[in-house]
């Protein structure tokens, strides 16, 4: 009930907030309109929209809706484009204080690099939306796994069988499972505070790859949207809004892997004239044994309802609701020096009886106004049930020499959330102040447990409780066009959260307690577009990640909410017609590198850290048919507190690098090679033991026609001896006399080949 009243008082703020009469004038025009496919009449989402010769410009909404407010009355030429898209225009004449309405049918075309223009007049912190709407059209998705990969230089690794949250390497981060790197879908945060795992865990396996349309990518703490964990940057995925076509879709591989998939659309395209309304349904089934010795028995089912449609002229409705459940079992990290003596294989295990099992379910409205004074009102809001529960073993018999240092890990969670955001377009003179708030809140209520296992039979508590944890935010931003050329991006947010831990056992007022902690986050950005091939910024901001709740109430010295800041300078340029380049310099400073200690269920503190580097992204169209793409992300980063010689930052990557060579031809044959790259690294801090690199290739080839698709692809064309997830850990065999640091890993998937066959419908 609380939270109800707290929507409903948000609501009424967001909607209030405005300007005066005077401030409103009606000697204005406002032209509105949809864009769709030209040959199914499907809408089109995230196509640019122009006004020849003039500045003004939008994107089209997941309905393919697109405004654009504040025009002097008279005659404009409309023009709508987008990758793969041939363009069209339409002109138009409005008067003032009238609203003219128009429909831009686009018909599909080859994939022309030539075609695309670097500014991205409606979110400019967006930089890399050229990139990643190329690689939309281009980069092959086969699994959730390929999913965030999407994000330029993002490098994932998997160290439990499959089914728990990956680690993530980015932009000079072992982000762990998420704590520096803030991931949504549909507007659900995916990331989880006080995990019972790690902090920021984002396990992203409830997304059905086939169902993605769009990622938006933010690199850096400066956009005044994301909150907690947006330090590295932040990933926004949204699922279609429409499928294309009906599809059920099959697949088999190596080591017992099996796949279905089904989508289906619910409502027919509705005729022009008619409020537009799409509703679909999808399904996903996976079974892998993996390639363990021991059978990993992967089991995932994934299931999604989705309904967008128009209410009225001004109201449109998105409800969302899926369902997600895996368990597996797994193999572990193990030591070099077991497969060295031949104690296991570089496939086995020390432990087999890893393992665990978890599930999601999602519910989710958003409800779109057009208010007057052309306003828009989004609001949002959410319901996660979440289960998690694993079985670790990271130590085997250091602590106990008998039963083994086996763990059990569970987090049941409630997790609840409200988001709003009033927009509008505001006349300062001749130019045009793009104002956005928001508030929000997200309340997280979950019982955590910690406790020995042996064979998955609990021992004993280690630490057990209730955390209840919740996030109130606002947020203001302006984008104001300085000059035809020169965009300023502002804006100012507010984070506030209280944490409360209740420790069920005996004696536990001890490690019971309750914390609360504000942060304020300013942001300033600035874009300069030279021409339409060159557009050059330079970025600033205040970012944070949260600490476990956990922590926070049992250690009154314990940093709360550790302070991000970062800057960048760079660009997006277009050399020559065919080729689109995003470089950037960039900063960040740490005010603490927390590391939560899954076994233990504490958090350490390295303390203050320093990173610099430089990113680079190129997109090459090498002939009408080939496409070559390459990500380079070097990074150099330090704890400032320590020495020279113990001051780097552990599993911290320098190099990353992915690209590959796409093939599109017009018969529907597609081919791709792709690599993926990170180099050796410092495992400790004085780089006494090194985590290995690997250069790794994989191929994927297809062929499309209107009512079938076949496929097959291969990960690890080379079959290369890899480590994905990689540690330094002290640990000891049952038959050691003391225990031993040294690396230990998750052994990389060998050559794996899959075949897939589709329908569609």
């Amino acid at each position: 009930m609380r939270l109800f009243y707290w929507i409903t008082a948000a609501g009424t703020v967001l909607a209030a907030w405005g300007c005066g009469p005077e401030a409103c004038a009606q000697n204005t025009a406002v032209l509105r309109g949809t864009v769709a496919d030209s040959a199914s009449g499907r809408p089109l989402g995230g196509v640019s929209v122009r006004l020849a010769g003039r500045a003004e410009a939008t994107v089209a909404d997941e309905l393919g809706r697109f405004r654009l407010a504040g025009l002097p009355a008279g005659t404009y030429v409309v023009r709508a484009n987008g990758l793969g898209l041939a363009a069209r225009q339409q002109t138009v004449a409005v008067a003032a204080g009238q609203t003219a309405a128009l429909v831009l049918r686009l018909p599909t075309t080859a994939l022309a690099l030539s075609e695309v223009t670097v500014a991205q007049p409606h979110d400019p912190n967006q930089s890399l939306a050229i990139i990643s709407n190329i690689d939309k059209l281009l980069r092959p998705v086969n699994s959730a796994q390929d999913l965030l990969p999407l994000v330029p230089g993002l490098v994932i690794a998997q160290h439990a069988g499959g089914g728990k949250a990956e680690q993530i390497f980015v932009r000079g981060f072992d982000a762990d499972h998420g704590t520096d790197f803030n991931v949504s879908v549909d507007g659900l945060p995916v990331n989880m505070v006080s995990h019972a795992h790690g902090q920021g865990y984002a396990d992203f396996h409830f997304v059905i790859p086939e169902t993605v349309d769009q990622l938006r990518v933010y690199k850096g703490p400066y956009t005044a949207r994301f909150g907690n964990f947006a330090t590295a940057g932040a990933g926004e995925f949204t699922t279609k809004t429409r499928l294309a076509q009906s599809q059920v879709k099959l697949e088999v591989g190596q080591f017992d892997t099996r796949r279905a998939v089904a989508l289906v659309n619910l409502l027919p395209v509705r005729p022009t004239g008619q409020r537009p309304a799409a509703a679909y349904v999808a399904a996903e089934y996976t079974f892998t044994n993996s390639y363990f010795d021991a059978k990993q028995d992967f089991r995932r089912f994934n299931g999604l309802a989705k309904y967008t449609g128009q209410l009225s002229d001004r109201t449109s409705l998105m409800v969302l609701g899926s369902q997600f459940a895996s368990k597996w079992d797994a193999s572990g990290q193990i030591p070099e020096r077991g497969v060295d003596d031949g104690t296991i294989s570089r496939f086995g295990s020390i432990d087999p009886t890893e393992g665990g099992s978890t599930s999601r379910t999602n519910a989710t409205a958003v409800l779109t106004t057009d208010l007057p004074h052309n306003a828009v009102l989004r609001q949002q809001v959410y319901y996660t049930r979440y289960d998690f529960n694993l079985y670790s073993n990271f130590t085997f018999f250091l602590n106990d020499p008998v039963n083994g240092d086996g763990i059990r890990q569970t987090d049941a969670r409630n997790l609840y959330g409200y988001t709003g955001t009033y927009s509008r377009d505001l006349q300062l003179g001749s130019r045009t102040l793009r104002a956005v708030a928001g508030l929000g809140t997200r309340l997280d209520d979950t019982h955590i447990a910690l406790r020995n296992s042996v064979r998955r039979v609990v021992l004993d508590t280690i630490r057990s409780g209730q955390v209840y944890e919740q996030n109130i935010n606002g947020y203001l931003e302006g984008t104001l066009g300085l000059t035809d050329r020169l965009t300023l991006n502002a804006a100012l947010r507010a984070d506030y959260f209280r944490f409360a831990f209740r420790e069920d056992r005996a004696a536990a007022d001890s490690v019971s307690g309750r914390a609360g902690k504000g942060r304020v986050s300013p942001k300033l950005n600035l874009y300069y577009d030279v021409n339409p091939a060159v557009q050059l910024f330079v970025r600033s901001g205040f970012g944070f990640h949260s600490n476990d709740a956990r922590a926070v109430v049992t250690n009154v010295a314990a940093n709360i909410l550790p302070r991000a800041i970062g800057y960048e300078v760079g660009g997006t340029f277009k050399p020559v017609p065919a080729l689109v380049v995003n470089a950037a310099l960039w900063a960040l400073h740490l005010q603490d590198e927390l590391v939560y200690v899954g076994d233990e269920g504490v958090v350490e503190s390295a303390g203050r850290t320093r990173r610099l580097g430089f990113d680079l992204s190129a997109r090459y169209q090498l002939t009408r048919l080939l496409f070559a793409d390459v990500d380079v992300n070097l990074s150099r980063g330090r704890l400032i507190d320590e020495p020279n010689g113990a001051n780097r930052i552990p599993l911290a990557p320098s190099l990353t690098s992915l690209g590959g060579l796409t093939l599109r031809a017009p018969g529907g044959l597609g081919a791709s090679l792709r690599y993926r790259h990170i180099d050796s690294r410092a495992a400790n801090e004085d780089n006494s033991v090194r985590a290995k690199g690997y250069f790794l290739l994989d191929a994927i080839v297809s062929y499309t026609k209107s009512r079938f698709q076949v496929g097959a692809s291969v990960e690890n064309l080379l079959n290369v001896e890899w480590n994905q997830a990689q540690f330094d850990t002290t640990t000891r065999l049952r038959n050691e006399a003391v225990p031993v640091s040294e690396l230990h890993f998750t052994p990389g998937t060998p050559f794996y080949a899959k075949l897939n066959a589709s329908v569609f419908f």
